[in-house]
């Protein structure tokens, strides 16, 4: 298994990706191996001065960086040996089974839709988000950034993407999937949740329980949450915002609180392309990367495109 990095992506790096990669690499089998992206010599130095050996990881050189201002896809385009791009190219052909970053989530959904594509037959890939849950498995939600605009079949296909997530990655084995909306009734919300409620009802490809509200995010009422990226975004950020409030400005301590720190989610996984791709957060220290890295050998393990691609196959014929 190799697992490709970048070590030039997000605030802290390459020094927060390099001690996160030396993180990971301690508990990696021996077939296992993380091949880190970008600058060489700087990844060498960091490993070098926290007395990792360099033998435990490969590198591939890279001398340009997709800065997070940049365009995505014009940056992309341009940028041919940037980290970012390189990676993916390593990954199209096979050289690297997944890749992550915490670099430009715009540069990484430019190269994810353009290089390894998405599976024939999904419509939209979406990107997913760990719900935590007090004193339960994690919840899953999808689309959390990549379709502010998704349409009802769109949404309908989140579903099938969610609940094969949550079979495999979080070991649910009959998941139940809601539809986030402004009330539990079948006739409440707008023209898209109306519509979407309308085609999941009757969903043989999935196990839907109807709709759920903005109160149930935490609860256990459902395993995987749909929703477009706009509503899944602004869900996403205001946990965040919560927890940075309660946390670090109050100075409250609270181990379910601590459940929504970027630190412990390390990377989402972007669902319904040919290839295990990770974005992680910007602003990743040394331990979301490490846990980045460890998710990358889950999904790989899982082997979710596998699923994906048998399930939407089947749909066609």
């Amino acid at each position: 298994m190799r697992i490709g990095i970048d070590i030039m992506g997000g605030d802290f790096a390459p020094d927060a990706v390099v001690k996160g990669a030396i993180l990971a690499q301690k508990e990696l089998a021996a077939d296992e191996k993380l091949i880190l992206i970008g600058d060489s010599k700087r990844a060498k130095e960091i490993i070098t001065a926290e007395n990792a050996n360099i033998n435990d990881f490969e590198f591939v050189h890279t001398e340009e960086v997709i800065g997070m201002d940049e365009h995505p896809a014009k940056a992309f385009q341009k940028k041919q040996n940037s980290s970012i791009a390189v990676g993916f190219y390593l990954l199209s052909q096979g050289k690297i089974d997944s890749f992550a970053s915490a670099g430009s989530t715009g540069a990484m959904l430019v190269g994810a839709m353009f290089t390894v594509k998405s599976i024939p037959g999904i419509i939209r890939p979406a990107i997913s988000a760990l719900v935590p849950r007090p004193g339960l498995n994690h919840g899953v939600m999808l689309d959390v950034g990549l379709n502010p605009d998704a349409k009802p079949e769109v949404l309908y296909q989140y579903g099938v993407l969610g609940s094969v997530f949550a079979q495999n990655i979080l070991g649910i084995e009959n998941p139940r999937v809601a539809l986030m909306n402004l009330g539990s009734e079948p006739e409440k919300g707008t023209p898209l949740t109306k519509a979407t409620y309308d085609l999941m009802k009757d969903s043989k490809d999935f196990n839907f329980i109807g709709n759920i509200e903005g109160f149930d995010m935490y609860t256990d009422k459902y395993d995987v949450m749909v929703c477009d990226g706009f509503v899944g975004n602004v869900l996403l950020k205001s946990a965040e915002g919560f927890y940075h409030s309660l946390i670090k400005e109050r100075g409250i301590t609270d181990a379910f609180f601590e459940e929504f720190n970027h630190e412990n989610q390390g990377g989402t996984p972007v669902l319904g392309i040919n290839k295990p791709v990770l974005i992680g957060h910007g602003m990743a220290n040394e331990v979301a990367i490490r846990t980045m890295l460890l998710d990358s050998r889950k999904v790989i393990n899982a082997k979710l495109e596998e699923k994906f691609k048998e399930i939407f196959e089947n749909d066609k014929n």
